[in-house]
């Protein structure tokens, strides 16, 4: 699967999506885009799944009719990210065209 990782979504997470391709927004200049036009041209180029950890994204965005998933995470600080990596990869393997997801994170 094609994956954007959104500014910030810890990269780290990307050494666990074996058999996916992770793209980094910042990487390839899309850091300064909001997050309507990030999913647009995300879409335009073939992203599959968007993560973020904007947890407002669902109620900025209008996501009826995407062809592309979305998962947010419930926070960006590796240190407790990485305690639920098995969370956010069952996620990702699950997402379906159009999904929308969120993967609690508890603060710990």
């Amino acid at each position: 699967m094609k994956i954007l990782f959104d500014n910030g979504t810890p990269n780290p997470i990307a050494r666990s999506l074996i058999g996916h391709e992770v793209t980094f927004a910042r990487k390839i200049g899309w850091h300064k885009f909001e997050n309507g036009e990030l999913i647009q041209r995300a879409e335009e180029a073939g992203y599959e799944l968007l993560v973020s950890t904007d947890k407002n994204i669902r109620y900025q965005q209008n996501l009826a009719g995407r062809k592309m998933a979305l998962i947010v995470l419930g926070q960006q600080q590796w240190p407790v990210v990485r305690l639920h990596l098995d969370k956010i990869v069952a996620a990702v393997n699950a997402c379906t065209p159009g999904s929308y997801t969120e993967v609690e994170i508890p603060f710990e």
